[in-house]
């Protein structure tokens, strides 16, 4: 049996969690997270410079509770891991040194973690998870994007936005529609009294060079526009502003999209078990069409528990217990962090010669 302690710091969620694995399955032993969002929602999104800073105070203290929720010491971990990619650079920085500096003061070796391969993991810590292969769509604040997983950590990209990812979007939205930071949950409390068919928005595409459109591809902007236009279009006509109503037609459409596209990847890539992960997979009308029309499709859906689907330090774990099972033993001590880094290259991250 290993234990991890995990660090997660890559935008505005502070985070530090204990991992085990006892006869193969992932268990969470303590798990402690310090939002900041109250904070940024005063700008309208997260301020790198607040962020970092929010990091370095909160961190010592989470780590602490975990261990005393945990009964557990220090001595007894077996190795620390910590996101170190992707993410805002000076927020990886803190939980990246802190992880660097436990794993030097302990003589316990470091792993560093690919941010979107601990969202992929959040899905093994559900009671009852897939085996790969299988197809994730990761669908977040930052990412939009449809990932084949296959045996020892062998990822393909499939599908991905090619502007706004869909949590973006719904931040944009609702700031459109005056709501608050961050914007899936506001949107989905409004919609919820709304007609999603109130309003026709369009399912956006990306255009292949040479004609023809990307099957999995996404584009969110042009829908974006698309609420922003038919807003002024009410405004100029001095019509009341139906919010639920463009709320829920919004939502509507980016479900259908997202459903849409990732059914039709599954089923022509020969895969029938799809994995929905990510912040905006913990969006109600989103899990709701999917596990439908997964159901009329024969294809199997595994959700990730919805505690875990925005950033925490429990899928950072979990990832770093998947990568030492398959002989990942550390990084490099001389890894640092980088802001962008594509999920295929993660096997770098434990390279003699890290890549950054």
């Amino acid at each position: 049996m290993s234990i991890i302690l995990s660090l997660e710091t890559s935008c505005d969620e502070s985070a530090a969690a204990l991992v085990s694995n006892d006869k193969g399955k992932i268990e969470l032993l303590a798990n402690e997270i310090a939002s900041q969002i109250e904070e940024h929602a005063n700008w309208g999104g997260v301020v790198p410079e607040i962020a970092s800073r929010r990091h370095l105070e909160n961190l010592p203290f989470l780590i602490e509770e975990v261990f005393t929720k945990s009964k557990l010491q220090i001595k007894d971990v077996d190795a620390v891991a910590a996101t170190v990619t992707p993410g805002l650079a000076g927020s990886l920085l803190v939980g990246s040194i802190t992880a660097r500096t436990l794993s030097n003061l302990h003589q316990i070796p470091f792993l560093g973690i690919h941010h979107l391969e601990g969202h992929l993991a959040s899905v093994f810590l559900s009671e009852k998870h897939p085996k790969p292969p299988f197809l994730v769509l990761l669908v977040s604040g930052g990412h939009t994007e449809l990932i084949k997983v296959d045996v020892q950590h062998s990822y393909e990209r499939l599908g991905r936005s090619h502007d706004d990812a869909a949590g973006e979007a719904f931040d944009k939205v609702a700031r459109l529609l005056g709501l608050t930071y961050p914007g899936g949950p506001a949107i989905q409390k409004i919609a919820k009294s709304g007609d999603p068919k109130k309003f026709s928005f369009p399912k956006g595409r990306v255009s292949k060079p040479g004609g023809g459109f990307y099957p999995y591809d996404f584009s969110f902007s042009g829908l974006k526009t698309a609420v922003f236009r038919q807003i002024e279009k009410l405004r100029e006509e001095n019509e009341k502003l139906p919010i639920q109503d463009i709320a829920a037609s919004f939502e509507n459409v980016v479900a259908e999209v997202l459903v849409e596209r990732s059914l039709r990847c599954a089923l022509e890539q020969g895969l029938d078990t799809l994995v929905l992960v990510g912040g905006v997979a913990a969006n109600e009308r989103l899990r709701t069409m999917m596990l439908e029309k997964a159901s009329e499709k024969s294809i199997n859906l595994a959700l990730a528990p919805m505690e875990f689907c925005t950033d925490n330090a429990a899928m950072i774990g979990a990832a770093a217990l998947l990568r030492l099972s398959s002989n990942y033993i550390q990084s490099s001590m001389e890894l640092g962090v980088a802001a962008r880094w594509p999920l295929e290259k993660s096997d770098l991250l434990y390279a003699p010669n890290p890549p950054f």
